[in-house]
């Protein structure tokens, strides 16, 4: 198998048919021993029923249908695993990301090096809401965590073999796929690209934020550092303030006073550290689950071609 190509369906049915001529038709322009896996994240409309239908008419077409919502990034990863060709491209199914770009990133690809060739906007979609958010999000998550992500990054990337092998290898149950990404190394090629914006997102707020936390806690210990070098500066500045009313004491014979600094103090150090708690908690939390051990992701049913058929 030369190439396989890998997009996950969630609300997908405005979009498989279209998705699935323009995919097959810029995988045709490569080579004709591909395969394109769909995979249904819980779609509730009739996605899967339109993505079997495609199946049956053309058994290059695998379709593996997980037993509800898992989420983008472990169907993704799900996808990925099941994936055989020596080349594997990505791309969400929304058509936002054109599946043109895959002749773009096969040229690239051919021209180096490089395992991964992999998409960043050339400038955000969306709103003056989703712009901004966007933004912050990777201001912050840059900040907080020691895996440097892109930008701008996208789903879209065409992937060797060998760096695929790598990435699925991972068995995080709190999957962040951008973040093993990264980790998972080996030389990777970012290509700028315009991405269409055609529906509403599904990544509401609430979704990004807690896609930031599962980054950071995934990724990174510097929260964690940070709190700790808060601490050792709150215990230097109560050193210092101590030793000065003690002078004074001893010194002046003025006992200090000040009950409104003390109501803040107690304020200000009580919620300090209910804050370091809650993100202490956090790690605790991404620990459960890693130790639980569970699949993230439960396969309901695969339609594929039969191995013997000729």
């Amino acid at each position: 198998m030369k190439l396989s190509v890998v997009t996950t369906m969630y609300q997908a049915a405005p979009h498989v048919e279209e998705f699935y001529d323009r995919m097959s038709a810029a995988a045709r322009k490569i080579t004709d021993a591909y395969e394109i896996i769909l995979v249904n994240d819980g779609s509730p409309d009739d996605a899967l029923a339109l993505a079997v239908a495609i199946h049956e008419r053309d058994p290059r077409v695998k379709v593996i249908d997980l037993s509800r919502n898992f989420g983008h990034h472990k169907a993704a990863m799900t996808g990925l695993s099941h994936a055989k060709g020596d080349l594997v491209f990505l791309i969400d199914v929304d058509l936002e990301e054109e599946p043109e770009l895959l002749n773009v990133f096969y040229e690239v690809y051919q021209k180096g090096d490089a395992d991964v060739v992999y998409g960043v906007q050339d400038k955000r979609k969306g709103g003056v809401w989703e712009r901004l958010s966007g933004a912050l999000y990777w201001r912050i998550y840059s900040a907080l965590s020691s895996c440097k992500i892109p930008a701008n990054l996208l789903m879209a990337r065409l992937m060797s073999r060998r760096y695929v092998k790598g990435l699925v290898a991972h068995r995080e149950s709190e999957v962040d796929i951008s973040g093993l990404w990264q980790i998972t190394g080996f030389k990777q090629v970012p290509v700028k690209v315009h991405k269409h914006s055609l529906a509403g997102s599904t990544y509401t707020l609430k979704r990004k934020l807690e896609l930031m936390v599962r980054s950071i806690t995934g990724f990174s210990n510097r929260p964690l550092i940070l709190i700790a070098a808060l601490g050792v500066l709150i215990l230097t500045l109560a050193t210092v303030c101590s030793l000065y009313f003690l002078g004074v004491r001893i010194f002046i014979g003025k006992a200090p006073s000040g009950y409104m600094s003390l109501i803040l103090s107690i304020w200000f150090l009580g919620g300090l550290i209910i804050f370091s708690l809650g993100v202490v908690a956090l790690y605790l939390a991404v620990i459960f689950a890693e130790t639980k051990n569970r699949p993230y992701t439960i396969i309901r049913d695969i339609y594929e071609r039969d191995e013997h058929e000729t």
